[in-house]
């Protein structure tokens, strides 16, 4: 059964839910975990998981839980991924850990998109959920939010080193987001008085001493002015050694950077940057998006009047132009296990092409000898033959690789000098893009 993924797709923001709570190994597992099935199946409604995976996927349902669970669990615990088929896209992970280890259950969700999570009820309805866990089952620190604010937040490491990090974990109160629950030794290093007087939408003791501040009814008005404004006096109130404005300021420009930006790019190169987005984080879409709108890509110069053309200057004009196919082969051995399209030689594949090397970042990876030497020579003449085959031009071979050119219409095309510049960096990957300059071409051939 195929599963919708919450992480295939950065063009909308993610709910992220993250709860370790302590779980006693003196009880069986069922009785247990009873209660957390319980609690996830009375509050989940539209956005339940139904689909289990250990060693192998199933669809959900109680005993294919417990069956899931006994096939993947060993000496030290076991992890099962919940899943959905349909909208909304759901990545849930459930750990166990057993003895000698700390014995604890721990739960990570993303949901796609934040936007499902904009109605009151749907809000309440998971936070009930999250409370009912948390009494249950004792956190030292949970939590609910944006994906993309929380990032920029710092989390989870908040200035730390990965492995003071991994060590300390949520050790003192680093952050404030929508949904928190705060274990007792974090209530207690705040003072419980001071812990339970949060201004906050909802503030509530559970049994086990652990707190839940809400900071705004619903999620997805996080970045709105009110919520931001009850979000800083709720971390500023918990950290009074913080000042009001300056947390209050961070969190308006966090805001402003994930404000949308309505995309005005060039059209030649639009198809290529859509796929950068896709593959930027979504904390950094929008500010991706508005450096694109100011900064269109260069007009193509590697050309010149057909008139102008460098005349031939090979003994055997078909002999280069043989040599010119062999090196565009070279690009489609390099490329075509991860750029299966690099056969096909169109305009679609070198939009594949572009993406590919500015993903994987060749210029700035590979040695410069390979890249000038192999590659450029390559990228050159894999240019020039989709200009030769899809919009009839014709090569006039040089002596020189950068002298080389094919004719197409009134113009004659200098696809090495374009290679050379193109692979100067990552950046000029998509400022000297393949795709910008072939589709330059087809619109001057007519």
């Amino acid at each position: 059964m195929k599963t919708l993924n919450p992480h295939q797709s950065n063009t909308e923001d993610h709910l992220q839910f993250s709860f370790e709570g302590a779980v006693d190994p003196r009880e069986s597992l069922e009785r247990e975990l009873e209660p957390f099935l319980l609690t996830l199946e009375a509050s989940a409604g539209d956005w339940m998981p139904n689909v289990v995976k250990g060693k192998r996927a199933r669809k959900y349902s109680r005993a294919n839980f417990w069956k899931a669970l006994d096939e993947d669990r060993d000496e030290v615990g076991a992890t099962l991924g919940l899943y959905r088929t349909a909208w909304p896209a759901l990545d849930m992970t459930f750990r166990l850990w057993f003895p000698p280890l700390p014995p604890e259950l721990n739960v990570s969700l993303v949901l796609q998109p934040l936007s499902f999570f904009s109605e009151v009820e749907r809000c309440r309805a998971f936070v009930d959920m999250v409370r009912g866990w948390a009494a249950r089952y004792p956190v030292t620190y949970a939590s609910a939010h944006s994906v993309a604010d929380e990032y920029l937040s710092g989390s989870p490491n908040f200035g730390r080193d990965i492995q003071t990090s991994m060590k300390d974990g949520f050790d003192k109160i680093y952050g404030v987001y929508w949904l928190n629950i705060f274990g007792s030794e974090l209530v207690q290093s705040v003072g419980r008085e001071r812990m339970l007087s949060t201004p906050a939408h909802r503030v509530e003791e559970l049994p086990n001493g652990s707190v839940l501040v809400l900071t705004w009814p619903t999620v997805t008005d996080f970045a709105c002015e009110e919520a931001r404004q009850a979000q800083a006096r709720a971390f500023v109130h918990l950290r009074p050694d913080l000042d009001l404005s300056t947390v209050l300021s961070e969190l308006r420009e966090r805001s402003e950077t994930l404000a949308p930006v309505e995309p005005r790019f060039q059209p030649d190169v639009a198809p290529l940057l859509n796929r950068v987005l896709d593959a930027c984080a979504f904390s950094e879409r929008q500010r991706k998006i508005a450096e694109f709108n100011v900064r269109p890509p260069p007009e193509p110069e590697e050309w010149l009047p057909a008139d102008a053309a460098i005349p031939v200057d090979v003994q055997d004009p078909s002999d280069a132009r043989e040599h010119y196919a062999t090196l565009a082969e070279h690009l489609v051995a390099i490329l075509h296990t991860e750029v299966p399209s690099v056969f096909e030689t169109t305009p679609e594949s070198l939009t594949d092409v572009d993406f590919h090397l500015w993903s994987r970042n060749y210029p700035e990876t590979f040695e410069r000898w390979k890249i000038d030497e192999q590659l450029m020579p390559a990228v050159g003449a894999y240019l020039g033959e989709v200009l030769v085959r899809r919009l009839g031009g014709q090569w006039i071979p040089r002596k020189k690789l950068e002298e080389a050119q094919v004719r197409v219409g009134n113009r004659v095309w200098l696809p090495f000098v374009r290679a050379q510049r193109y692979l100067g960096s990552r950046q000029a990957l998509l400022d000297y893009s393949l795709t910008q300059s072939y589709r330059e071409a087809e619109r001057r051939c007519s």
